[in-house]
């Protein structure tokens, strides 16, 4: 039998409507921010990714899909959103619009080959946003509280932003050189991915999962200690603006972030969710003003996040948060016999039509067995056509819940439902 790749996972059912319950909140929310909707390609050139992330980052260099496509060209599955986007807004020369700064906000798959385990799959959804051309620390403030304000709606509790600066270009020059004298001691006491790390990119060793409970990582030195004036007062304004939103946060000197584009602030935001373990930082982003530059553009600052919607919603499952959705359906109608099967198809065809949800047998039931599908459908109401009601031209309509039984003339049937829908609102 054929079945999903490793990793993977399909979408139906309740879990489906609960994705596009939470597509809905996104695309509302970003229009309140007014952020514009941006959908990059899926594959781009291997390039983009190996330049923009950093070959010395793990997605890169364990975890991307790279293959060749017919042209002999390097193609890769976008690991992350960040890269396409950056891309799109340099080749559509959108630094030079005087609407600046640019707000995008993006979802859909990304790829990476790593272990599946709960919440991770090698196939998974990311939201994010980012913004283009401003570098005040407001706008670091502004991307923030986007994460903050979602996971609020959603009604998750203790949300906390752990943030931490790596400083601008200077101030991250004088850090690495710092913890180069600073780990050359202990080279033989790092894992082999660190030992790699120490020549190319040291700032990745303290994003090490092997080596993090070690006092050599614990005692290293710490970013904040090697700022220079410009980058001290960013982070100091980035802290006034976070304080007047009233959002909680911590400054945590240990989070550098995994890709090697970014300057000045990082973060994650986190909730406090009993049996989640390590999974309860729930977004994680920064700054990275050279990202642009890197990549073929001009000298442009940027800032933005990402979340991952799988374990998103694994986080809701664990709140035992529901949301609103509708798992049920307006009406479902019943046609006693062959002869009233088109009766009915045209009633369902003109109550969808007027914004109900509706269905109706498909597969030849008994009158019982239909009863017990629109139970199955949770249906509000049952809506019976037989050879009285087609000769009458009246329904016969039974509430599925309270178990009343209407007849009214057809003619009627949007303004009953119209109504009595109204009651299972309240």
């Amino acid at each position: 039998m054929l079945q999903k790749p490793k990793g993977t996972y399909d979408v139906y059912g309740e879990y489906g409507k609960k994705i596009l319950y939470l597509e809905a909140i996104l695309q509302t929310l970003m229009e309140k921010y007014n952020y514009e909707y941006f959908r990059t390609p899926i594959f781009e050139a291997s390039e983009l990714f190996h330049r923009g992330l950093g070959e010395t980052t793990d997605i890169v260099s364990k975890e991307t899909y790279d293959f060749k496509d017919r042209g002999d060209r390097f193609m890769t599955l976008r690991p992350e959103g960040t890269a396409g986007i950056v891309r799109s807004f340099i080749e559509n020369k959108m630094y030079g619009s005087p609407n600046m700064p640019v707000k995008a906000w993006y979802y859909g798959p990304m790829f990476r080959y790593e272990r599946p385990q709960s919440g991770r799959f090698r196939e998974f959804y990311q939201f994010g946003v980012e913004v283009f051309g401003s570098n005040d620390p407001l706008v670091d403030a502004e991307v923030i509280s986007v994460a903050v304000n979602l996971f609020r709606l959603l009604g998750l509790k203790g949300i906390k932003v752990n943030i931490n600066t790596l400083g601008d270009t200077e101030s991250r020059n004088n850090y690495r050189e710092a913890l180069l004298k600073y780990f050359k001691p202990y080279l033989n006491d790092l894992c082999e991915d660190c030992r790699n790390r120490y020549t190319k990119n040291p700032l990745r060793i303290l994003d090490c999962k092997v080596d993090a409970d070690k006092d050599i990582m614990k005692n290293a030195p710490k970013t904040i200690d090697y700022l220079n004036i410009e980058s001290k007062e960013h982070f100091k304004k980035v802290q006034e603006y976070l304080k007047a939103l009233e959002i909680d946060f911590e400054i945590n000197p240990n989070i550098v972030r995994g890709l090697d584009y970014y300057t000045h602030t990082v973060f994650e935001v986190e909730a406090n969710i009993q049996g989640f373990g390590s999974q309860n930082v729930l977004c994680g982003g920064g700054r990275y003003n050279n990202l642009i530059t890197n990549l073929g553009g001009p000298e442009t600052p940027g800032v933005g996040f990402a979340i991952g919607i799988e374990r998103l919603l694994t986080a809701l499952e664990f709140e035992k948060i529901e949301l609103d959705i509708n798992i049920g359906i307006d009406a479902y109608i019943i046609s006693m016999s062959e002869k009233e099967k088109i009766e009915a198809f045209k009633l369902l065809q003109n109550l969808r039509l007027n914004g109900f949800n509706c269905d109706m047998d498909y597969m030849n039931r008994n009158l019982k067995s239909n009863f017990k599908q629109s139970e199955r459908l949770n249906a509000k109401f049952v809506i019976i056509i037989g050879e009285d009601e087609l000769k009458n031209d009246i329904l016969t309509i039974k509430n599925n819940i309270t178990k009343e039984e209407y007849k009214i003339d057809s003619c009627y049937i949007i303004n009953f439902l119209d109504e009595k829908l109204g009651d299972f609102d309240e």
